[in-house]
């Protein structure tokens, strides 16, 4: 929110978790409206993260050679942002197309030269790209499976749009990582569901899609990247599917017992967190924050962080300085700052980029800085 939007700021409260004793899809209560939340005034460019940069580069050489992907192949990646891994393809004169609903981020990729489709994806948009000729080779979805509302006409739009022979990627947290890493930052108002590849399995054949391969990722502490087919179709089934079901099955996430802890334990590292800056501020330390991400939210509103623990937080994206943290209404600033105001301690909310940002602001050890990270445990760098 803008400084002057006080008004409108809204207060999240801490989110609730719904989990089904039947297919084990996990969902929370508490979201907010997509077309509200991917609006013109979206300020996540994935861009911005070099090791995220990286990661879309590693994979489009990967799964270009993998599937043969070719000048005669066609690409869509779904919630494509600004262009960050499209361009790729584009380099390697792949045809490709980015659905992308959010103004900034599609103009973006548009400047770079990659063609989007300025919509949300669901059935009806995937049967108007089939009808008019432009099934996929290839469907990409990163870290959008989460996000969508409604799961079962995103998966149908998902086999409209796959040409026979086609391949599906989607990569997307591991439920299982979550639980086991007490990640509940995780758990925000603009995730629908946390899942299993239990549950992303069930989904898929239900719609005559199979995953017939999975690949652990390290990303957003810990995803998956499931590859799916027509359920007829040739592809051999990899020994991964069913050792990642097993596992998760030995780690509980089918027993509802499990779900109970992990409550216990958000509790403690949450308790942990706040007698931690309670305890720095009492001994005179400076405390800052770096990283304006969705996740921080989730951890300072669920510990009832304000600004007389925290007077502000610093972030690289140009699109979220002079705004507030919703909720906390802590103000966001450019990263010059910290070297004005050498803070001791500085809070790492993405502590899934922890290795990217303490080397980007390495410079903080000059003074004697320390960085900070809450989740999955209290450890300073």
């Amino acid at each position: 929110r803008s400084v002057d939007d006080l008004s409108k700021a809204e207060l999240y409260y801490p989110l609730r978790l719904k989990v089904c004793g039947s297919c084990w899809l996990v969902q929370t209560e508490d979201y907010t409206c997509a077309r509200e939340l991917f609006s013109a005034e979206y300020a996540y460019f994935s861009s911005i993260s070099q090791s995220w940069l990286k990661h879309a580069a590693c994979y489009s050489a990967m799964i270009t050679d993998r599937l043969h992907l070719s000048s005669n192949s066609f690409v869509v990646e779904i919630a494509s942002n600004d262009g960050y891994l499209l361009k790729n393809f584009l380099e390697n004169k792949i045809p490709c197309l980015g659905i992308e609903p959010t103004a900034g981020t599609a103009q973006a990729a548009e400047a770079i030269g990659i063609p989007v489709l300025r919509d949300f994806f669901g059935f009806n948009l995937g049967s108007q790209l089939a009808k008019s000729g432009r099934q996929a080779d290839l469907i990409i979805g990163n870290n959008v499976y989460a996000h969508v509302p409604d799961v079962n006409d995103f998966t149908a739009g998902l086999k409209i749009l796959l040409k026979q022979g086609g391949v599906i990627t989607l990569e997307f947290p591991h439920l299982m990582k979550l639980i086991e890493g007490v990640q509940f930052d995780t758990v925000y108002h603009e995730h629908f569901s946390y899942f299993s590849l239990r549950t992303v399995c069930e989904i898929f054949a239900r719609f005559g899609l199979r995953i017939f391969d999975v690949e652990e990722l390290s990303t957003h502490g810990g995803s998956l990247r499931v590859y799916g087919c027509h359920q007829d179709d040739i592809m051999i089934d990899t020994e991964s599917v069913a050792r990642i079901i097993d596992s998760e099955r030995l780690a509980g996430l089918f027993i509802l017992d499990t779900y109970l802890l992990f409550q216990e334990q958000v509790n403690f590292l949450k308790n942990n967190f706040l007698r931690f800056l309670l305890e720095s501020k009492s001994e005179g330390k400076k405390i800052a924050a770096y990283g304006a991400a969705a996740k921080g939210n989730t951890l300072l509103n669920y510990a009832g962080v304000r600004g007389d623990l925290l007077p502000f937080i610093c972030d690289a994206a140009l699109s979220k300085q002079g705004k507030l943290l919703p909720g906390s209404h802590i103000p966001i600033l450019a990263t010059d700052v910290l070297k004005s105001l050498r803070p001791d301690l500085i809070i790492v909310c993405p502590w899934n980029l922890m290795h990217e940002i303490t080397e980007q602001l390495s410079y903080v050890r000059e003074w004697g800085g320390r960085f900070v990270r809450a989740v999955p445990t209290l450890e300073m760098w």
